[in-house]
């Protein structure tokens, strides 16, 4: 053996290690390629209980150690379900240093924000903290992490891809992760082969094993911890092993069985508290004082079955409390069980402590369950939605059938289950309660909180149809503001509105009577809703400003209010005072995304909407998925990328399949009319028009507005002159009740300018769009002025065209900008200009000028939080850009993006001055 082998052997001699050689090389070349700028990445340890998946991850921590990595170390815990985030504190708030400071957990744990907000603003932590060294952070038994720790587990790795952070979770077969994340390597560990087996038994007992000890290693299963415990017996009790028995090798009960039977019944008590428990607590359930207990726990340790770590008792192995835990029967375990939540409860323990013991003991009619477990579910809400409605369900489960507290816990149920987006969940247990006949008011206040899960099932109609009966039953005057404002808010879908602006009056003054305050939110929500869907965007404003300023959560809704307003500036200071925090982020990026696309600033938009659909496939709730895509079709071609918009077509397809959301119809079918319209079938592409308005009577104003004159030249190319006719006048209705609305009003001459021919409204179009603030209605009325300029040889066609042509590059809808070039080179004959190359798709030309923006700051030292403030853009945007860049210049990591746009850097002083970025026209996609 040479003397590297020998060395090799010799890291490989503790037990867990040996046949572990080529995972152990794969996670040494992880830390390495992290170490040396490679980027982030994740590994992931799988396997059944004592396969070696620990030593594996403290070998993996020392190797890290060693080449300078500042390391976080934790442990999830079965019984700590319900404290959020405490998996990944159990290893960021401890080491040498600590990747966290405690105070800066402590304002992660006191924030009563979304489960969104809590995990970006830890991304940062970490990432700022990683700035200076390279981190890994180790969890291991990683199945039992907490809700919220898992969530950030899910979503933390891909967002900080970029820095060196490597991510090690040792857990079993289903760790409940994603399987998505780019960079992640999944080891299986798998039982130990009888050659690793042999080399074990030679490193415990100092050579060649004897056959009947090997016949016994054979019933280990490849497992190295029983392995490993049977040798240990073996070389306890002689090189021979006689006497050792051969149940060691199905587990510890052969160490079990030599017990004292205090000390046996000490350990059963302590398997029930979990793998980690305080003597206190231990003492309290076996009935006697701490230091009666010191002599058993003595023997625990001797025995080689628990530690002490300082603070609490941990057994050394889970297999070792299984193995206890096993022995106890099951009425056993259950009385166990709850008579630790009762004791933990006295003695001043909180819900988290005590709940897990309940969820696994208490039984219908348990009053003090309930209530503890309701008040767990209010506690995580905010942070573990899905956790809550489990909790409150659970808690619903207990009260019996007949006791009228079930309508109590059922409401809170249904309302813990809804905002968790498990809708049919929430009806089914609403339908269930109601089916028994509750008393009148009872029935009223069920129909209330089902009127959210109505909402959220697009079943407009059965909202309308429980309101009105539940109105017509409560005497409750806040239910009755609430069943008001849920029954106006369902009228904004309809065709009446005059109708539903009264019933959202009479919701807002009920709600004053009865000082509720959800029932005015949803009232002036409802106003809100009604007065976009009616086309009265100074209204709109008025009542989202209202609701914005008694609720700041709908910030969001008054800047789209305010864009349709067409008053941009008051929207871009809104979205400053947004803050880098908000509670609701996925709606604040669509906000921002809706700004973006009326400023013409198309890549900007795409990135917010990347955006926006990431935050919300995060948390599972996809409320935006359909309106995202459209956009994102529609930003396809007018880049002139069809592919790209029939991927986001076919994902709109299957949204919409089986949902009743009109809206959302009506917008699949104008996306499906500019996809036609783009390959020329004119015909299909006006049907798809009229079958949006017919699948929704608003959409005029919704999806439309902004779009009336793409639609109108739709018609027109069908030679469906009654389609266009039809849509000039929405377009003028909208303006008649939009006058201080520049867009609307130039859009409405627009329209009548297409329709009949006539210049001088072209003109008139091009004058007032001047005044607005919107650069792409603007230079569709121009191209459209040059065109019917150029047609009657008037050189004036010239400056007209070459302006809408720069407002469409800078913007970046390529194919717009390519039709306009064509038009202008027949203008101008001889004009010699060379067509514009389009934007490639890799390389630093590729990049859009934000981009470039964000790579130059992370390239000076910026995190992701200090580039977003520095550009006064969302941190989560940042993020999108980022992983745009790394995509186009086919780069991993921060260090290999900074030595780039440092080349770029010196390629551009070397060389002679550069002419501006060319024109992003053509195919070229986008931000993905």
């Amino acid at each position: 053996m040479t003397e590297k082998e020998e060395a090799a052997g010799a890291r490989l001699s503790r037990p867990g290690l040996r046949g572990r050689e080529a995972e152990l090389e794969r996670l040494r070349a992880m830390v390495e390629a992290v170490r040396d700028g490679e980027g982030g990445g994740t590994a992931l340890l799988l396997g059944e209980p004592g396969i070696g998946k620990t030593v594996l991850l403290e070998e993996t921590v020392s190797i890290a150690r060693a080449r300078g990595f500042v390391v976080s170390r934790g442990r999830a815990e079965e019984l700590h379900e319900l404290a959020p985030l405490a998996s990944l504190a159990s290893g960021l708030l401890h080491g040498d240093p600590p990747l966290l400071a405690a105070e800066d957990f402590a304002h992660l744990a006191g924030h009563h924000d979304q489960r969104i907000w809590l995990v970006e603003r830890l991304a940062q932590l970490i990432e700022e903290r990683s700035a200076g060294a390279p981190t890994l952070i180790a969890i291991d038994d990683v199945q039992w992490t907490d809700p919220l720790s898992r969530f950030a587990l899910n979503v933390m790795p891909a967002r900080l891809l970029a820095s060196p952070v490597l991510w090690l979770l040792a857990g079993r077969e289903n760790p409940d992760l994603r399987g998505d994340v780019p960079r992640t390597t999944t080891l299986p560990l798998r039982p130990l082969s009888g050659a690793a087996l042999a080399e074990l038994a030679r490193d415990a007992l100092g050579g060649t094993a004897p056959e009947h000890v090997t016949e016994l290693l054979d019933g280990a299963g490849g497992n190295p911890f029983l392995a490993a415990e049977l040798l240990a017996g073996v070389a306890a009790s002689g090189a021979d092993g006689a006497g050792l028995p051969e149940r060691l090798v199905l587990g510890v009960r052969g160490k079990l069985s030599a017990l004292r039977p205090g000390t046996l019944q000490f350990l059963r008590i302590g398997s029930v508290l979990g793998r980690a428990f305080h003597l206190a607590d231990a003492a309290a359930l076996c009935g006697r004082p701490a230091a009666g207990l010191l002599g058993e726990l003595r023997e625990a340790i001797a025995a080689g079955l628990v530690e002490d770590d300082g603070e609490r008792l941990v057994f050394r192995h889970d297999l070792l409390r299984q193995a206890v835990y096993a022995d106890l029967a099951p009425s056993a375990r259950r009385a166990l069980h709850r008579e630790a939540a009762s004791r933990l409860v006295a003695a001043g323990r909180t819900s988290t402590d005590a709940v897990p013991h309940l969820l696994k003991s208490a039984e219908p009619g348990d009053e003090e369950a309930v209530r503890l477990l309701g008040r767990a579910a209010s506690d995580v809400a905010t942070v573990m939605p899905d956790l809550a409605a489990d909790l409150s369900v659970r808690a619903m489960e207990l009260v019996p059938p007949h006791d009228p507290a079930v309508f109590g816990a059922g409401e809170r149920a249904i309302t813990a289950l809804t905002r968790a987006g498990r809708y049919t969940r929430a009806r089914g247990i609403g339908d269930v309660l109601l089916a028994r006949q509750p008393p009148f008011d009872v029935f009223a206040r069920l129909q209330s909180v089902l009127g959210d899960t109505l909402w959220h099932l697009d079943e407009i109609h059965e909202l309308t149809r429980r309101s009105t009966a539940a109105l017509g039953v409560v005497t409750d005057p806040a239910v009755r503001a609430r069943l008001t404002a849920r029954l106006a808010l369902a009228q904004s879908r309809g065709r009446d509105l005059g109708t539903a602006r009264r019933t959202g009056e009479r919701a807002v003054a009920e709600a004053e009577c009865a000082q509720d305050r959800e029932a005015r939110v949803i009232a002036l929500w409802g106003l809100g809703e009604i007065a976009l869907n009616a086309g009265e965007c100074a209204s709109a404003v008025d009542h989202h400003t209202a609701l914005s300023a008694f609720d700041a959560a709908f910030l969001p809704e008054e800047v789209v209010a305010r864009v349709h307003l067409d008053d941009f500036d008051t929207a871009r200071h809104l979205l400053r005072t947004a803050g880098a925090d908000p509670v609701r982020p996925a709606m604040l990026m669509w906000a921002q995304a809706s700004l973006n696309l009326g400023l013409g600033r198309l890549d900007d938009a795409e990135a917010d909407l990347v955006t926006v659909e990431r935050l919300e496939a995060d948390i599972q709730v996809p409320a935006n998925l359909v309106n995202v895509r459209v956009n994102r079709g529609r930003l396809a071609l007018l880049r002139g990328d069809r592919e790209a918009a029939e991927e986001h077509a076919e994902v709109v397809r299957a949204a919409v399949a089986g949902r009743p959301n009109t809206g959302n119809h009506a917008a699949h079918q104008y996306l499906e009319a500019l996809l036609a319209d783009a390959d020329g079938d004119h015909t299909t592409a006006a049907e798809r028009v009229r079958s949006a308005q017919r699948d929704h009577p608003f959409v005029r104003w919704r999806l439309l507005r902004s779009h009336f004159v793409e639609a109108v030249r739709i018609a027109l190319r069908a030679r469906d002159r009654a389609l266009a006719v039809d849509l000039a006048t929405q377009a003028a209705d909208y303006a008649s009740d939009n006058p201080a609305v520049p867009t609307a009003q130039g859009t409405a001459a627009h329209t009548a300018a297409l329709v009949n021919a006539d210049h001088g409204l072209l003109e008139r179009s091009v004058r007032i769009l001047l005044a607005g603030p919107r650069p792409l209605p603007l230079a569709a009325a121009r191209a459209d002025l040059g065109r019917a300029l150029s047609s009657a040889g008037d050189p004036a066609a010239v400056p007209a065209l070459t302006s809408a042509y720069e407002a469409y590059a800078r913007a970046g809808a390529g194919s717009e900008a390519d039709r306009v070039r064509a038009e202008l080179d027949r203008a101008m004959t001889g004009s010699g200009r060379r067509p514009a190359r389009p934007r490639p798709v890799q390389g630093w030309d590729a990049l859009t000028a934000t981009e470039r923006k964000v790579a130059r700051l992370v390239a000076a030292g910026h995190t992701n939080r200090s580039a977003a403030a520095a550009l006064v853009v969302s941190a989560h945007t940042v993020n999108t850009h980022l992983t745009s860049i790394f995509r186009k210049l086919s780069v991993n990591s921060r260090v290999r993006l900074t030595r780039l746009v440092l080349a770029q850097a010196g390629t551009d002083a070397a060389g002679p001055p550069r002419s501006p970025d060319p024109a992003p026209t053509g195919k070229a996609r986008g931000v993905a």
